[in-house]
């Protein structure tokens, strides 16, 4: 009875852990891989179960329980390696699976010794972490977190490979019916149950290291875009323009703004404009690559940091932002209106801070608004992308508009939308 009760302490181990992992993905929102997690140990739990409770010398025992701990291993391999942006070979983890239950069911039916079915599932369990392993392996990522998770990784495959083959040399013989008072037995529910733990402090760590991370973004973030927010994207600005001085590379700043946006909020209310500058924000961070940071930095008003990029290339970027934005239908907003935005480019200067770097970014951004809006001016060249000669012509006439000013086509788009209501 002893014996019975303790061996109910790995699946307990496992339950706990599951539970664990399942509450911190839902109440810190983390990213699935943490209920993976979950799953998997939850799966480890049910398999271990199975082989407790019911008879060892069931025919359907061995098959249930590797389809379990199989099952549980897709989960916690797939979210390992989930985790650091890989993607777990399942085609290879299932010939393993379906080889290491073929030659089972061929073991079982030519003898009543356990010993070779264990060796035989454990080898498959091994080649399935050997898989995982060699995934992890192929991710860039490696701080000590992802060190200790590929260690524990890889002594989870050993011990599959090692333990069954030491404990049925040692027993020898393990008669399927007295499987579960075997020595073997005995040594697996402690050694998973050490493994377990110890697999589980790891990845705890990490999940927690997650949410640190998580909370700490959250503080950095616009709530209504996703980009950085002001402050989090002046402390980048500070590291990137440090970075490419000591580097000897280029970075330009793109500052852009909604065109007439208080028309926007007075014509069809504050929920589209929200919207508006929600997919605003969304469109920027699908169009710049991954090396450069976007921001929301107050009201309709947006900045990129393009890296290695002189004003240039960012302005041709900015146009075609532009061009995109143009294109967008918004929801909430008469379906034949389309929203435009203005931007300014700036090339950092040698020895150049980021104030005054935005400065001129912002300056440019100025000059657009006052030619007219709805196109990109370079701070350096005093050049215009996304005009037509005429746009061009009329730029050279002495102050046309302030910037405040309504255009006839907003007036039009007013009396348009009133009409309408």
């Amino acid at each position: 009875m002893q014996t019975h009760i303790l061996g109910l302490l790995t699946p307990l181990m496992a339950l706990f852990f599951a539970a664990t992992f399942a509450i911190f993905w839902r109440v810190g929102r983390l990213r699935r891989h943490v209920l993976g997690f979950a799953i998997g140990y939850f799966l480890f739990a049910c398999g271990f179960l199975v082989t407790h409770f019911l008879p060892g010398d069931a025919i359907y025992v061995f098959h249930t329980t590797q389809a379990f701990y199989a099952l549980g291993t897709v989960f916690f391999l797939g979210s390992l390696c989930e985790r650091v942006g890989q993607r777990l070979h399942l085609g290879s983890i299932a010939v393993i699976y379906v080889l290491s239950a073929s030659v089972l069911a061929i073991a079982m039916g030519m003898t009543s010794d356990a010993g070779p079915r264990l060796i035989l599932i454990n080898i498959g369990y091994g080649a399935m972490f050997v898989v995982g392993l060699t995934t992890l392996l192929q991710a860039q990522r490696r701080d000590w977190i992802d060190r200790a998770i590929i260690l524990v990784t890889a002594v989870q495959a050993a011990d599959f490979f090692i333990r069954p083959t030491l404990s049925v040399t040692y027993e020898q013989i393990i008669p399927a019916e007295l499987y579960q008072q075997s020595v073997y037995y005995s040594l697996i529910g402690l050694v998973l149950g050490v493994k377990s733990t110890a697999v589980a402090m790891v990845l705890l760590g990490a999940t927690i290291v997650e949410w640190t991370s998580s909370v700490r973004e959250s503080g950095e973030r616009d709530p209504l875009t996703g980009l950085l927010n002001r402050g989090a994207f002046e402390q980048h600005m500070q590291g990137v323009i440090s970075r490419s001085a000591s580097e000897g590379r280029s970075l330009s700043l793109v500052v852009a703004d909604i065109d007439h946006f208080k028309q926007v909020n007075d014509i069809w209310g504050h929920q589209a404009g929200d919207k508006a500058i929600s997919e605003f924000g969304a469109l920027i961070e699908t169009m710049i690559r991954n090396c450069d940071v976007a921001a929301r930095i107050g009201g309709e008003e947006f900045c990129v940091a393009v890296w290695d990029c002189e004003s240039g290339p960012a302005g041709r970027l900015a146009d075609r932002i532009r061009q995109a934005f143009v294109a967008l239908k918004h929801e909430g907003i008469n379906a034949d209106v389309r929203l435009t935005a203005s931007f300014g480019v700036a090339q950092a200067r040698a020895g150049e801070n980021y104030e005054a770097l935005f400065k001129r970014a912002d300056a440019a951004l100025y000059k657009a608004k006052r030619a007219g809006r709805d196109r990109v001016v370079l701070a350096d060249e005093d050049a215009r992308i996304g005009l037509s000669d005429k746009d061009e012509s009329q730029d050279t006439m002495t102050s046309q508009k302030a910037t405040g000013e309504q255009t006839a086509d907003v007036f039009a788009l007013k009396e348009r939308a009133v009409a309408q209501s």
